[in-house]
């Protein structure tokens, strides 16, 4: 009797947990981290392009040093950033887009510096590394936009009932998001004037 009490006990702690979610709990999650992966692989691709960029650039004596400079240092910061995936908290996501975002400002600075060089504007090798780096771009944001996509899915499956009950238990939190940059919301000012 003992026995097929214990028995039963157990079928019914299985069939409790065989539909609390945790196996789509893992399987989302491990999506979640798989699109993590693919965002750092766009990103370093950008820092990848970088030195290229910048030796190209040096190649012309009176180009503004402080730019470049500006370049390497933010390319160093935002290299120097690992977010573990089991911390994709909107914390650490934020400081990973901080540094980023300091990176591409600093690229969108040298960009612009680059106008008053038509020498350097028309050199094939810049050229092609300009086409690279804007392709790049696009890259980052369709990853990061893919990231949020399979966050969102992995967060509001978590937090359905009966799973959030079973997410606590098994440590399954919610995962942060890409934002948008501060201040994105407004149109950039063009004054041709100048």
């Amino acid at each position: 009797m003992k026995r097929t009490i214990k028995f039963l006990f157990l079928v019914a702690i299985a069939a409790s947990l065989s539909s609390c979610g945790y196996n789509s709990m893992v399987e989302k999650q491990e999506a979640v981290e798989g699109q993590w992966a693919q965002v750092e692989n766009t990103y370093q691709r950008r820092a990848d392009l970088i030195p290229n960029l910048v030796n190209t650039v040096k190649g012309y004596a009176d180009f503004e040093q402080q730019t470049l400079t500006d370049v390497i240092e933010a390319r160093s910061k935002a290299t120097s950033i690992n977010v573990n995936v089991d911390e994709l908290n909107p914390q650490t996501i934020a400081k990973y887009q901080q540094a980023q975002s300091q990176l591409s400002g600093a690229l969108s600075r040298l960009l612009v510096t680059i106008e008053r060089y038509p020498d350097l504007k028309a050199n094939q090798n810049f050229l092609e590394l300009q086409s690279q780096l804007e392709g790049t771009e696009n890259r980052i944001a369709v990853e990061r936009k893919k990231f949020n996509d399979v966050t969102r899915d992995y967060n509001t499956y978590i937090k359905q009932f009966p799973r959030v009950i079973y997410a606590g238990w098994f440590d399954f939190e919610k995962k942060g998001y890409f934002e948008a940059d501060a201040g994105a919301e407004k149109a950039p000012e063009v004054d041709f004037s100048k």
